[in-house]
């Protein structure tokens, strides 16, 4: 009932506003994952280049 209250005082985000900021922190973790693996390929690739 607790939590109940709390919704209808408007104090609460709303449900799917919940959602929503959950599936942008999973989203914002998923582009920083995939920004080091790019940042490591791109190291892997200068280091495979043939120097001067």
């Amino acid at each position: 009932m607790g939590e109940q209250a709390w919704r209808e005082s408007g104090l609460g985000a709303p449900a799917d506003q919940e959602e929503l900021q959950r599936q942008v922190s999973r989203l914002e973790q998923a582009n920083t994952e995939l920004l080091a693996r790019l940042e490591e390929r791109d190291a892997e690739l200068e280091a495979a280049r043939p120097g001067p």
